[in-house]
Formats: C-alpha cells, sequence, structure tokens
C-alpha cells in the first residue's frame, strides 16, 4: 500500500483540503491525523471492516477497546443508552478537549470497536484538523494513537510515518500536538465514576465538576497484572515502550542522581550505548551516555509533551538502556508515571 501525506495548516485549513481525507474514510480506509493529545489513526467506527483494518495496521490486540472520536453532543443519544446526567455535565465542562467517557453502548456500536465490551468510549477533540474531519466525513471516527501497538504514542507526523507508512491510506501532517499525551480517560458506567486512565484532565479537575470519584488500581500500578479485562484503551498491555530497555529510579533527587550515574557509567564501560532523561535541574549533574532534557519539574506540560518524542528520539540512536528520574504521581505527574511505568514494563528502582 502507497501512503498519502499531506500538510495542512491547522490555523487555516482550506475548504477542499480534507476531501480525499473524508473519501478515504467513507470507502472504509484508515486516515491518520492529529488531535490536541497524539496523532490518531481514524476509520469509521461503526463500519466493522474498518475496525479490523485498525487492529491489523497497528497489531493491536483484539480485547484492546478504541475511542469513538464525535463532533457534536447530539452523538451521545445515538452510541449511548441511558447516558447519565453525569455525562453531560463533563461534556460541558471539558469538551472539545482530551477527555474520554465510557458509556454504555447503543446497539448501532459493533463488539468489533468495543474489544467486544457492551460499553464504548467516546471523546470530542478540540483539535482544528480532527474536530473539522469528523465533522466533513459525518461520521463517528475510530482512533487509537497512530503507530505499531506498543511503541511510544506519535507527537508529530514523522512519528506517524516511522511507524505507518506503507500500512494505511493517508496521513495528514498538521505539525506538533500540544499536549502530547494520550486522552484522560473516566467510566461513569457505574454509580460512582472511576478514573480508567490519567491524562491531561487532571482528578481534581474532574472532581470540581461533580465531586468524589474513584481510581482504577491499575492507574499506577507497579506491576503488571494479566488478568485485567481492559475497558479502556492501555489499561492492559505493555505500552509506549521504546526499544532499548527503560528502568525508573525515585527517591532523593540526589541518590537518584548518582544511581543513575553509576549503573550508566557500568553499561557504557560494558560497551552498550546508554541513554539518560533528565529534568532541567539535573541535568549538568549526568557524566555518562546521551543526556536528553525533558523540561523543569515546575513545567509538567513540557515534560508530557517531550516524553514520547525523547522515547523515539532514543530508538533513532539504536540506545539500548534507557534510565530516567521518576515524577510527582499527583496532578499532571500521574499521567506521565503511568506512561512511565508501563513504558517501562513496571522496571523501576527505589533508591
Amino acid at each position: 500500500m502507497k501512503t498519502k501525506i499531506i500538510k495542512i495548516d491547522s490555523d487555516n485549513i482550506l475548504p477542499d483540503q480534507l476531501e480525499e481525507a473524508v473519501e478515504i474514510l467513507k470507502q472504509g480506509g484508515l486516515v491518520a491525523f492529529p488531535t490536541e493529545t497524539v496523532y490518531g489513526l481514524g476509520a469509521d467506527g461503526l463500519n466493522k471492516e474498518a475496525s479490523r483494518k485498525i487492529y491489523e495496521a497497528k497489531g493491536r490486540p483484539s480485547d484492546n477497546p478504541l475511542i469513538l472520536h464525535i463532533a457534536h453532543l447530539g452523538a451521545l443519544k445515538e452510541l449511548t443508552i441511558d447516558c447519565p446526567e453525569i455525562g453531560y455535565q463533563l461534556a460541558e465542562a471539558f469538551w472539545p478537549g482530551p477527555l474520554t467517557m465510557i458509556f454504555h453502548k447503543s446497539e448501532i456500536v459493533p463488539y468489533s470497536a468495543t474489544g467486544g465490551l457492551d460499553t464504548v468510549a467516546i471523546r470530542m477533540p478540540s483539535h482544528p484538523i480532527a474536530y473539522e474531519l469528523i465533522r466533513q466525513t459525518r461520521a463517528y471516527i475510530a482512533a487509537p494513537s497512530a503507530n505499531i501497538s506498543g511503541r511510544p504514542s506519535p507527537t508529530k507526523a514523522e512519528h506517524v510515518i516511522e511507524d505507518m507508512d506503507g500500512r494505511i491510506d493517508m496521513i495528514i501532517d498538521g505539525g506538533s500536538v500540544e499536549i502530547g499525551l494520550e486522552s484522560t480517560i473516566i467510566d461513569i458506567t457505574g454509580p460512582v465514576p472511576v478514573l480508567l486512565r490519567p491524562g491531561y484532565i487532571t482528578v481534581p479537575m474532574i472532581e470540581a465538576v461533580v465531586g468524589k470519584i474513584a481510581v482504577d488500581k491499575a492507574v499506577l500500578s507497579t506491576i503488571s497484572d494479566p488478568s485485567i479485562v481492559p475497558k479502556a484503551p492501555g489499561m492492559k498491555y505493555k505500552h509506549y515502550a521504546p526499544k532499548g530497555q527503560l528502568t525508573i529510579y525515585e527517591g532523593n533527587n540526589e541518590a537518584v542522581v548518582q544511581a543513575i550515574n553509576k549503573i550508566a557509567g557500568e553499561k557504557q564501560e560494558e560497551g552498550y550505548k546508554v541513554g539518560i532523561i533528565a529534568t532541567d535541574e539535573t541535568f549538568d549533574a549526568y557524566s555518562y551516555g546521551t543526556v536528553k532534557r525533558i523540561g523543569s519539574r515546575s513545567d509538567e506540560d513540557t515534560i508530557a509533551n517531550r516524553l514520547f518524542d525523547i522515547l523515539r528520539s532514543f530508538d533513532k540512536e539504536g540506545t539500548e538502556f534507557i534510565y530516567t528520574e521518576s515524577f510527582e504521581s499527583n496532578q499532571l505527574g500521574q499521567a506521565i508515571m503511568n506512561r512511565l511505568l508501563k513504558a517501562a514494563g513496571y522496571h523501576k528502582v527505589t533508591v
């Protein structure tokens, strides 16, 4: 398959620029496009065959649910049954935006898009290209991240090209994304809302709208649990992983730097290619390998935005061992640590 790549300025989308992408989606094809979170791999979410193509292109396990992306609130009446009032409250507060909600699905939603579950994940993206693509297609677009399953999510078109060129019909290059981490996912099908995946919309932000919520035990689990039934993307399988072995070091900052320097020095002496993810505060303290600056601890937005790009850059360089500091597990740091733990295969050292 030859993949067509088109560039679009998200601040100046011309009337006919999305026509070909819209037609591909209507015909059951696959189009990768930018959202405010990461790049998505889109297909008509109500087309069973199109959903199958997503799983095939990504090498994604078929029990890992997809997220349906919508452009208007009326979609909730078509795609869900018994949509609770809390769903409309959260939609009013955070849509369009990086929040995904899980509802009881209606009959028109195929099990091929839900991982075989009776629930469906839905969000309304705010990125101009994503929003306009959905609106013009007049469909509900299933769109997981546009990467090979398990790899770091794509935050630039070049990341999508690395993984998807020759596998899908089209890639829309809309530049770098704004957030860099996948959407927050909250399950509102039970009596108490449950956070299934942390993201840019944090627990305090949600609780300010709907009151106390619960957090699923898998969100910041330090071990992989094969018994988990994935009700949302990213819950069960190893995700976001670079090709090299990633290890997280946590503890006192000075002790962490010393420990990383020690192991990085040892691995470098053994002839391995070593990489270190450092904050602005510790960048100059590292002495071995390739050290990449992820941002200041006081600026979680920048850390989140750079994370996947840094992991992919280590892959390009053939880095075999990667070491990173841990981050605070509250606010956006919760989402950052969630992604790091899965990327590291839960390989964490406390010093």
